[in-house]
């Protein structure tokens, strides 16, 4: 066997997998106007309310650099606020507005959605699931 074989490659498989599922979400977040970056960011606010720009990079696993477009693009849209933490000058607040939150009734559909797409059980899909977060947690230093 060859080592190098493309179809033996860890790489390969996750990237190829992260790209055809992301496109599955494209038409289903289409409708609530939110790019899958985006929709991480809603669902990691949907989880914590508010949070810190560097919690939410932490959370995602982003830089910064390429959070702050996915913000700005949220505020426009109007579903967040940033301010400066009243506490610490350095930090931004990240907040939901009353249409960030209302938004979180349609995105519930969401996961239903591409599980119904995917045409996986859902027991193999959260057995992936759990088997990717040991991998990041593996990759992680």
């Amino acid at each position: 066997m060859d080592p190098l074989a493309l179809d033996r490659q860890v790489c390969f498989a996750l990237a190829a997998a992260s790209r055809s599922v992301i496109a599955l979400y494209r038409p289903v977040l289409q409708p609530l106007g939110l790019t899958h970056p985006q929709y991480l960011v809603m669902l990691a606010l949907w989880e914590r309310n508010p949070r810190t720009v560097t919690d939410i990079s932490a959370t995602l696993f982003l830089e910064p650099a390429t959070l702050s477009p996915l913000l700005k693009r949220l505020e426009s849209a109007g579903y967040i606020t940033r301010a400066r933490n009243a506490t610490d000058e350095r930090s931004l607040d990240v907040r939901l507005t009353s249409a960030g939150v209302a938004l979180r009734s349609q995105a519930e559909q969401v996961p239903g959605r591409i599980v119904e797409r995917l045409g996986m059980p859902l027991s193999e899909l959260e057995r992936i699931r759990d088997d990717l977060t040991k991998l990041i947690g593996a990759a992680t230093v």
